[in-house]
């Protein structure tokens, strides 16, 4: 999902918040900015689809719960974004409109989101404490790529490309075969429909 700027000089979180709540468009918040989130394509909302799916039914009665795509994360006081996927361990009582304690963001990147995903949101969820595991799931090729914190705070980085490869959640305990991500995803139609 490409973001569209607003024309708003400076907006307060609250402000923000508060739109948010009635807005049919949803709209990311970076210091003092809002970000309209165009649309997605099948391929991404299939992929997301996928990953929720098989989070949603290995969490289910779990502490820790998935969202898809119209969660806010809090990542600090001026930062909130919209993950196509994320889990979350807030304990309960919170507010009801973002989660301040992910544990596992995934994004779907597109060629408009790519940028943002692989360096502006990577640096800023590394700040996240709570936050073990960031995923990239490119939806024009089969590539994974899965940062994940280590014992002493650093970030690894893992890519996987092979449909039989895992993709191994260790932050929710679950691995995904790389077929099950990309499940009904048909690559041919990138071949008819270079555009998207």
């Amino acid at each position: 999902m490409s973001l569209l700027r607003t024309a708003e000089p400076h907006l307060s979180v609250a402000d923000y918040l508060a739109g948010e709540r009635d807005s049919d468009v949803r709209h990311e918040y970076v210091d003092g900015q809002a970000y309209a989130m165009a649309g997605a394509s099948d391929r991404h909302n299939r992929i997301a689809g996928n990953i929720f799916s098989r989070l949603n039914s290995h969490l289910d009665g779990a502490e820790c719960e998935p969202f898809i795509s119209d969660m806010k994360i809090k990542v600090d006081e001026a930062l909130y974004y919209y993950p196509d996927v994320v889990v979350t361990c807030d304990p309960p009582g919170g507010d009801p409109y973002f989660r301040t304690q992910p544990r596992l963001i995934v994004e779907v990147t597109s060629p408009s989101t790519e940028r943002i995903d692989r360096h502006e949101k990577l640096h800023a969820y590394e700040r996240v404490e709570s936050l073990q595991e960031y995923v990239l799931v490119s939806q024009d090729a089969r590539l994974v790529e899965v940062y994940r914190r280590g014992p002493r705070g650093e970030w690894t980085h893992e890519a996987l490309t092979e449909p039989h490869e895992q993709l191994a959640l260790a932050s929710v305990g679950l691995a995904l075969d790389l077929g099950d991500v990309y499940r009904n995803v048909r690559f041919e139609e990138m071949d008819e429909n270079p555009a998207r």
